[in-house]
């Protein structure tokens, strides 16, 4: 039996234009391969500008037409979740890592986009666990998000996922792109996003690519941004901060130097894990230092290195002071169910 889900299901195609498709995503693997990867990132959305945030979704990739996919998104300031299928990922990993340079998230959607239902639990376990061990090795990440080809679900499917660490998603509105929508009629379905929302778009087609511009400027009329999608719910949240990897530090995340001199802390994060993740904090301008960094309830910082650590009474505020290890500390911080909020830096002094 299937289980309940949000939005419409999305119906199978024949499987004479599924094994096209697939030919044709071979067929142009070549060309993506050797295509250049995107190094500049995505800047997200002004978060003054955002009074909510919705989920843009490309299924079915990576695919040869990733890196023009990937552009367009870029021109148009947008970081979007790929829920990528994993065979194409084997075969086509360039064009995987592209979409992490390229500040895009990457998810689990099959091995081989069969229909999953059908199969038994150890060949369900067996589909994702492949899936996400060759989305990581492209890539070097971990997915936290699955979608289930054609939308279809039930129980022992939903039971796997988990099991990997895996938020089922499906989606709120469908863009009908697979289903031959012109421009006009894709943008005229993502119009209707609401805040916290899941469109289903997908990698590969033309005119999705063209109807990007115009979904842009419906969601920003509206004061809507494109964010992540929460492990936690499946719904749409601000961007959990964690820059592109070819992206300097967020805004603010450097301090400012107090007048008269000081020092600035810079926080990057190198590692995320399902339940966990390390913050590197470096320091300038002075060799002995003190930087105040506060974490998000209910995160709490369960390990530091390279400095000695003190906190406020509430545990949430942790004063770090230089200890001879240089100029370079670190820390790990418990999700605790909050896998959006990153670390905040509130000051650096000298001494």
């Amino acid at each position: 039996m299937f289980a309940s889900i949000s939005g419409p299901r999305r119906p199978s195609p024949p499987r004479a234009a599924r094994h096209a498709r697939r030919l044709a995503v071979l067929a142009t693997a070549a060309v993506a391969l050797a295509a250049t990867g995107l190094a500049v990132a995505a800047t997200p959305s002004s978060a003054a500008a955002c009074n909510g945030y919705v989920g843009l979704t490309f299924d079915d990739g990576p695919t040869g037409s990733t890196n023009a996919l990937l552009s367009v998104l870029r021109a148009n300031n947008v970081r979007a979740t790929m829920f990528n299928v994993g065979q194409n990922v084997q075969g086509n990993p360039s064009a995987a890592r592209a979409q992490v340079d390229a500040g895009m998230w990457v998810a689990n959607h099959s091995w081989n986009h069969a229909h999953m239902t059908s199969m038994s639990q150890s060949q369900m376990q067996s589909d994702l666990s492949q899936t996400n061990s060759a989305i990581q090795s492209a890539t070097g990440v971990r997915p936290q998000l699955f979608r289930p080809p054609y939308g279809e679900t039930n129980s022992t499917l939903q039971s796997v996922a988990t099991s990997l660490g895996l938020r089922q998603v499906i989606w709120d509105v469908d863009s009908q792109d697979w289903n031959g929508a012109s421009v006009s009629q894709i943008v005229s379905n993502a119009s209707r996003l609401q805040d916290g929302q899941v469109i289903l778009m997908h990698d590969g087609i033309q005119n999705t690519r063209d109807a990007i511009p115009q979904i842009m400027a419906n969601l920003n009329s509206r004061g809507l941004c494109p964010g992540m999608i929460s492990p936690s719910t499946g719904r749409a949240v601000a961007p959990d901060g964690t820059p592109p990897p070819t992206t300097p530090p967020p805004t603010g995340s450097p301090t400012t130097p107090p007048p008269g001199g000081g020092c600035t802390a810079t926080a990057t994060f190198p590692n995320v894990w399902g339940d966990r993740y390390n913050t590197s904090v470096t320091v300038q301008g002075a060799s002995n230092w003190t930087v105040v960094v506060a974490v998000t309830a209910p995160q709490r910082i369960s390990t530091t290195w390279n400095g000695t650590p003190s906190w406020d009474s509430t545990g949430y505020v942790m004063t770090m002071r230089s200890n001879g290890s240089g100029n370079t500390f670190g820390f790990t911080t418990m999700m605790n169910g909050n896998s959006s909020a990153r670390p905040q830096i509130r000051s650096c002094t000298t001494g």
